[in-house]
C-alpha cells in the first residue's frame, strides 16, 4: 500500500490568516452582489455613494445625505445591471434613506442586529469608494455607542449607538454596507471621522421601525413628549435594586406638553419608560418614533425619595 503524506501548518498565524480571509471572501462573495454604485444628480450637482438592497422587490437602503435633494438617479451592480431608482423616503435626523429600482439588479441581503455587536468584533464594508465599484475592507468594533450628530433645518439630533470602526472608508463608501461575519448587515457607513476612523449607522429594532416607516409613507413621524434634563448617578441602594447605575433628571417640562400633561415635574428623576430603562435624553428620543403617536407611555420617576408613576401620551412633532 502507497502512503498517503498530510501536511499540518504548525504555524498558527498562517492558520489564523487562512481563517480570517476566508471570512472575508465569504462576506465578499454574498453581499457584492446586492451592494450598488450609485449616481445622483440634484440641484448641488452630481454625487456618488452606495446602497444595499433588502428586499427582493427592489427597495435599497442607503445615507440620507448621499440622496440629498434628490428623487432618483442610476444604480449600477457589480454584474453590469444598471437601472434607475427612486428615491422613496429619507429621514436626515437618522441618515438613513429608501430606494427602489426600478428593475432587478441584485438578491436582498439579509439585515442582523447590531446590538449584538461587541468590541473587537471582526467587521466587513462593502461599497464603492472613489468610484471604485465593488470594493472590500475589513477591520473590527473599534468602539460602540458612539453619537454621530446630524441636522435637518433647524432640528439637531444624535444618531445613538453608532457602530465605529478601523476599516478603511472614502467617499462614495456612503450608504454601504458594513456586514458581521455571517454576511448580515449590521450598519449602513455613513461618515468618514479621520484617518483608520470610520462610523456606521447601526441596523437595529429602532432602524427598522424607521425603514418601515420610509417605506409605507415616505417619512418618519416623531412623537413629542416636552422634557429636557441631564443625566444623573442615582443613589447606590436604588441603582442595585433597579440593575441601573444613571437616570435622568428634568430640568425643563414644557407646560401644556404630553410630559407636563401626565404630571411630570422639573427635579423628576425618570426611571424608565414604555418598561425600557432611561439614562439620558437620547433613551427618550429612541421611543419617540411614529408608533408612539397618541398612544400609552408609563413612566416611572424618582420624586422625593419616592417612586412615582405617571402616564404620558406622545403628541405629533411639528
Amino acid at each position: 500500500m502507497g502512503r498517503v503524506r498530510v501536511w499540518l501548518s504548525m504555524d498558527p498565524e498562517i492558520d489564523a490568516l487562512d481563517a480570517y480571509s476566508r471570512v472575508v471572501s465569504t462576506v465578499a462573495a454574498t453581499l457584492l452582489p446586492s451592494v450598488a454604485s450609485l449616481t445622483v444628480r440634484s440641484r448641488r450637482g452630481e454625487g456618488a455613494g452606495s446602497a444595499v438592497v433588502y428586499t427582493s422587490d427592489g427597495f435599497t437602503l442607503t445615507s440620507a445625505h448621499v440622496v440629498a435633494g434628490a428623487d432618483g438617479g442610476v444604480a449600477e451592480f457589480t454584474n453590469g445591471v444598471e437601472t434607475r431608482f427612486d428615491v422613496v423616503g429619507a429621514d436626515p435626523l437618522s441618515d438613513l434613506a429608501v430606494l427602489r429600482i426600478r428593475e432587478p439588479g441584485g438578491p436582498p441581503a439579509t439585515l442582523g442586529n447590531a446590538d449584538d455587536l461587541r468590541i473587537g468584533q471582526l467587521v466587513v464594508a462593502v461599497g464603492n469608494p472613489l468610484g471604485l465599484a465593488g470594493s472590500v475592507t475589513a477591520g473590527v468594533v473599534s468602539a460602540l455607542g458612539r453619537s454621530l450628530p446630524v441636522r435637518d433645518g433647524r432640528h439637531l439630533r444624535l444618531v445613538d449607538d453608532v457602530i465605529q470602526t478601523d476599516a478603511a472608508l472614502n467617499p462614495g463608501n456612503s450608504g454601504g454596507a458594513l456586514s458581521d461575519s455571517a454576511s448580515r448587515v449590521v450598519g449602513i457607513n455613513t461618515a468618514v471621522a479621520g484617518i483608520g476612523l470610520g462610523l456606521a449607522v447601526p441596523i437595529n429594532n429602532t432602524t427598522r421601525v424607521i425603514l418601515s416607516e420610509l417605506m409605507s409613507t415616505g417619512h418618519v413621524r416623531r412623537a413629542w413628549l416636552g422634557v429636557a434634563g441631564a443625566t444623573v448617578p442615582l443613589p447606590q441602594p436604588l441603582a442595585a435594586r433597579l440593575g441601573q447605575s444613571k437616570a435622568l433628571r428634568l430640568a425643563e417640562v414644557v407646560p401644556g406638553s404630553p410630559a407636563g400633561e401626565a404630571g411630570l415635574y422639573v427635579g423628576d428623576v425618570v426611571l424608565s419608560a414604555g418598561g425600557k430603562p432611561i439614562t439620558g435624553v437620547q433613551d427618550v428620543l429612541k421611543l419617540m418614533l411614529g408608533p408612539a403617536i397618541g398612544a400609552r407611555l408609563p413612566i416611572t420617576v424618582l420624586r422625593k425619595g419616592a417612586l412615582v408613576d405617571v402616564v404620558a401620551v406622545p403628541a405629533p412633532l411639528d
